[in-house]
């Protein structure tokens, strides 16, 4: 008995699973980062694989931004080796004090925590802070080499998967100087990856924009290039930011004519810029260039240290409460009582805006940087973006007023979407009770809205996060729903899940269905692309059409679709639906010279919901059947829900024995 219970053990036992020291793994030198590659680069996808890149380019980038290089070089070669040069002062190569065996550039790559950017006395500022970006790309790189030329002489070293491979090598003489670094990702940690020159190239060139001192050069073997990417291109933007946005944003009319942008473009307004100047070299320095464009979708790139923070962070805070705030005192100034109603929600409502801050030690959350938490930060870019802010305002009185005016109409226009909203939905659930789970969309008529009837609690997380509030709600299902059409009666109204899904749409049953209640313009029925999804979204079919036959009529109801796989080859990705779609892709989409990395999705909960949102439930890139039933096929499509769904088992088993030999053996893979 004893044996049978896990609480109870025996002495023999226990010896055998003894936890000592022994049992303790210490990891040396760069191996923590190939055995978890995502604790440094988040990943080992396309994503990381391009982290790598980012890392080479912004230890030049920072070498450009302290004044020390005007020119890099940025070159893809056949073999995904990846070359990146620049003409700055190149990587120590003298004896490491604490190393003394060990050159300067060995420490640097070999070493995490290694590098020049701790104590602020070799750069000012820079975008490498944790002192892990080389040494993790040659720690997760088939090979690195670097030559360095400094003091007119070039030497040169080789790593092979974060090892150091002999020792520094003197090159000669050379009229040069600066550092070449050249690297192979390693195929062991990211497969049949491979580096993508369009997304190489916008790096380049949006580094290009962000700094206006330097001059990057792209070049890469046309071999590698699928699309209208250039194969050589010289990117240096004297505009910079202001470059940068006129290029968003194109030929959309924008609200004011001027953009509102520093540093300054032209001479007369350089005048005031020795101010800042002395301002930027105690506290930091900010620069951006916004404009309204209604257009367009709104947008907001932010950067810090020439790296790109995606998911924004501190200094787009700053900027949001600067442009506020300033156009608040406009309006207060000029005596506008509307003014009081302005957020900043209306104020980015159509505002299309580049920041870059370049500030000493910022603060990241995580290794990726994708979002800046220093809290200085916030405080720099509202003060200094509001001081121009004002002065901006107060030179065009006539743009300014005309800016107020649209913001004031995007206020309004948000409290009147507001009160629609909260008019309708309160009205709404005075007439029923909306089930706990469901995640409502904000919309307040029926028109344009859809839900999503998810598979599980799982899928259903994902569904929500990849939804669009404003139009999608998403209402997840627990297992399989009661079959309506063999249940006795009464079940239905004793089954919770139905019973949920009655009370969301709002439009009743059987006799008492009203199409004019119904509350949403589009049910989606949202499945897993195998037999179990199958079987659910049948069992969901045969409800709305014992239940709700005029949903059905009135074209409202549809079943998404999924894809079964995703295939990967470089930085191209194309979804499939089935096993004939992905054989169909795999012969006419992708190079037949290169692996193709094919995943199979187990169900909806396993997508990433921007995978989920790309694929499956974002309009216009999605699929839908729409579910109809012709007036020819009515008694056929009655006799069919009998015999599948139906109370007598024989008629199902009689429909199996005639279909037999057309069904195919289904293979778990």
């Amino acid at each position: 008995m004893a044996k049978n219970n896990p609480d109870l053990f025996d002495g023999a036992a226990s010896a055998s699973k003894a936890y000592t020291a022994k049992d303790i793994e210490v990891l040396e030198g760069l191996e923590p980062v190939r055995r978890r590659p995502g604790m440094y680069i988040g990943g080992t996808d396309v994503n990381a694989m391009h982290h790598l890149a980012a890392e080479i380019i912004d230890n030049s980038m920072d070498e450009a931004v302290a004044g020390h290089a005007s020119n890099i070089q940025l070159e893809l070669k056949p073999g995904n080796i990846l070359v990146v040069r620049d003409n700055g002062r190149g990587m120590p190569i003298d004896p490491h004090p604490k190393f003394k065996n060990k050159s300067a550039l060995e420490v640097i790559m070999t070493t995490l925590h290694a590098g020049g950017k701790f104590d602020g006395k070799a750069y000012d500022t820079s975008g490498g802070l944790h002192g892990v970006g080389a040494s993790v790309v040659n720690a997760l790189s088939e090979w690195v080499e670097v030559e360095v030329a400094r003091d007119k002489r070039a030497h040169k070293m080789r790593f092979e998967r974060g090892h150091a491979v002999g020792k520094l090598k003197d090159l000669g003489a050379v009229n040069r100087r600066g550092t070449i670094t050249s690297f192979k990702p390693d195929e062991k940690i990211f497969g049949g990856v491979q580096f993508s020159p369009a997304r190489l190239h916008r790096m380049a060139k949006s580094k290009a924009y962000l700094f206006r001192g330097v001059e990057i050069r792209w070049s890469c073997d046309p071999s590698l290039i699928t699309d209208e990417t250039p194969a050589e291109d010289v990117l240096k933007f004297p505009g910079g930011l202001s470059d940068f946005l006129r290029s968003e944003v194109g030929k959309a009319q924008t609200v004011t004519s001027r953009m509102f942008q520093w540093p300054p473009t032209s001479s007369e307004e350089r005048k005031d810029d020795k101010k800042d100047k002395k301002e930027e070299s105690t506290r930091g320095k900010v620069e951006w260039a916004v404009t309204w464009a209604p257009a367009r979708d709104p947008f907001t790139r932010s950067y810090c240290n020439t790296i790109p923070t995606h998911q924004g962070g501190t200094h787009e805070q700053g900027l949001r409460n600067a442009l506020t705030k300033g156009l608040r005192a406009h309006g207060e100034r000029a005596n506008n009582r509307k003014t009081s109603l302005i957020t900043a929600e209306d104020v980015m409502d159509a505002a299309c805006a580049v920041l870059s801050i370049f500030i000493r030690e910022p603060e990241f959350q995580g290794q990726t940087k994708d979002k800046l938490s220093s809290p200085d930060a916030q405080r720099l870019v509202e003060n200094i973006v509001r001081d121009h802010f004002d002065h901006w305002l107060a030179e065009s009185p006539a743009e300014a007023d005309r800016l107020l005016d649209f913001v004031i109409d995007c206020a309004e226009d948000r409290l009147k979407k507001r009160q629609e909203k909260e008019t309708k939905r309160q009205s709404a659930t005075r007439k029923l009770r909306l089930p706990g789970k469901l995640a409502d969309c904000s919309k307040g008529a029926a028109d344009g809205t859809e839900i999503f009837l998810v598979e599980g609690d799982s899928a259903g997380g994902s569904a929500k996060q990849a939804r669009d509030r404003a139009t999608q709600a998403i209402l997840p299902l627990r297992g399989k729903i009661l079959n309506v059409a063999s249940a006795a009666a009464g079940k239905l109204q004793q089954n919770q899940e139905l019973s949920d899904l009655v009370q969301a749409l709002g439009c009743g049953t059987g006799a008492k269905y009203s199409a004019g209640d119904l509350r949403y313009d589009r049910i989606i029925i949202m499945t897993d692309a195998d037999v179990d999804g199958a079987h659910i979204a049948s069992l969901l079919l045969t409800f709305f059409y014992r239940e709700m036959p005029g949903l059905i009529a009135d074209g409202k109801l549809y079943l998404a679709m999924p894809p079964l796989y995703r295939l990967t080859q470089g930085g191209k990705t194309i979804y499939a639906r089935d096993d004939a779609d992905r054989e169909r892709i795999l012969k006419t989409e992708f190079r037949s010279n290169a692996k193709v990395e094919v995943s199979r999705f187990k169900g909806l909960g396993e997508m990433m919901p921007a995978q989920l949102k790309e694929t499956t439930m974002r309009p216009g890139h999605r699929t839908l059947l729409q579910v109809k039933i012709p007036e020819a096929d009515i008694k056929l499509t009655e006799n069919m829900f009998e015999r599948l769904m139906g109370k007598k088992p024989e008629l199902r088993f009689q429909f199996i024995q005639e279909n037999a030999e057309f069904a195919r053996e289904a293979v778990d893979v």
